[in-house]
């Protein structure tokens, strides 16, 4: 413990810190799994075939890929489709035309986005890190972006040998947005999971989104496992009267449970933080959403003090890495079925141990 931590924390701490419980099983009585968010994008530039790589190699049940669409109607891995962010688009004058400033799901974005670029165009540019002022930017530009498919065929290739397959938990990306302009998620992605031999309730995939009816429209043609995610505040852009608090509601989880298996919540949903920042007494979320039959994955899990309880963190300087074994032991004890991690090193680690 940094001088820092054993000097402060107790002060902090006192009479507002999380009152120890007895740990809860999961729904099913399984371990929880691990799933690699974005791939390890702790230690790799996001949504590139090398953070997913990793990711398995350090032992991830299932990695992540958000689904975004190219202009020709191409699944692609990009946490958004707007672009300059993750990619060296910017440094292309090729491009610097296709700039634009867009509404997505209410709000206005200026960039360089996915559906106005044709595939062959996209996989010109390079991958770069989203958060260089907490990591490395030392393999920006090395990665292209990948598709959809060369996810799977990834997949397809490490899963040949292994008894347990790596899984794939795919996001539609704004999919009400997508399918106004001609480009929508479901067809495609359906097409592309059954090409590939996901089939099935038991197949090795969770398909999410925050929104509520391509999920519904997925389970009209899919018995897929689905997930809903959910946050703290707002709620799902295709349906303004809906709010994510209600659907957090023990009614609201019901009505999840007819068309979904599981929900996505943000982690402060399960154990909210105080004002200073430590980590709270854990709501009712997990036991809740057990009861209706659904399945709870938090998101997300990082090591850099920026992102750590108070308690957690390793330090003063965002950048540095506390202790998010610690963090993540708390959800686990209140039966979550598994988590969402930038890093999967360290999240595998602590999952595996708490099995034992």
């Amino acid at each position: 413990m940094t001088l820092w931590r054993a000097v402060l924390l107790p002060l902090l701490l006192a009479g507002c810190g999380a009152k120890p419980m007895a740990a809860q099983p999961t729904l099913d009585g399984q371990p929880p799994i691990v799933i690699a968010h974005r791939g390890a994008s702790g230690e790799r530039p996001e949504h590139t075939l090398a953070a997913y790589r990793l990711a398995i190699d350090l032992g991830a049940d299932f990695i992540e890929p958000d689904l975004v669409l190219t202009q020709d109607g191409v699944l692609v891995a990009r946490h958004e489709n707007e672009i300059s962010e993750t990619t060296d688009v910017a440094d292309h004058p090729e491009f610097a035309s296709r700039k634009a400033t867009k509404t997505i799901d209410g709000v206005e974005v200026s960039g360089w986005f996915t559906e106005d670029f044709t595939l062959a165009e996209l996989k010109t540019l390079r991958a770069k890190e989203r958060l260089p002022k907490l990591r490395s930017t030392e393999y920006d530009g090395q990665y292209a972006v990948p598709t959809f498919a060369e996810i799977l065929d990834l997949l397809a290739e490490v899963n040949k040998d292994r008894a347990k397959p790596v899984g794939v938990y795919p996001e539609t990306k704004h999919p009400s947005y997508f399918a106004a302009i001609g480009l929508p998620h479901e067809a495609a992605l359906l097409a592309i999971l059954d090409k590939y031999g996901y089939k099935g309730r038991r197949a090795p995939v969770f398909i999410q989104s925050f929104e509520v009816a391509n999920l519904k429209a997925i389970r009209a043609k899919s018995d897929l496992p689905l997930i809903q995610l959910i946050d703290g505040e707002g709620g799902p852009a295709d349906d303004p009267k809906a709010s994510y608090a209600a659907m957090a509601s023990p009614a609201g989880l019901r009505a999840i449970a007819t068309y979904a298996d599981g929900i996505g919540p943000n982690k402060a949903m399960v154990i909210p933080r105080g004002a200073l920042g430590t980590l709270g007494d854990p709501t009712g979320l997990v036991r809740d959403a057990h009861a209706a039959g659904l399945k709870v994955h938090p998101w997300t899990f990082r090591r850099e003090n920026y992102f750590l309880p108070l308690g957690d963190k390793g330090g003063v300087n965002p950048a540095g890495h506390g202790d998010l074994a610690a963090e993540i032991n708390a959800y686990l004890a209140t039966g979550i079925d598994g988590l969402f991690s930038d890093n999967p090193r360290e999240a595998v680690v602590v999952t595996r141990a708490a099995q034992r």
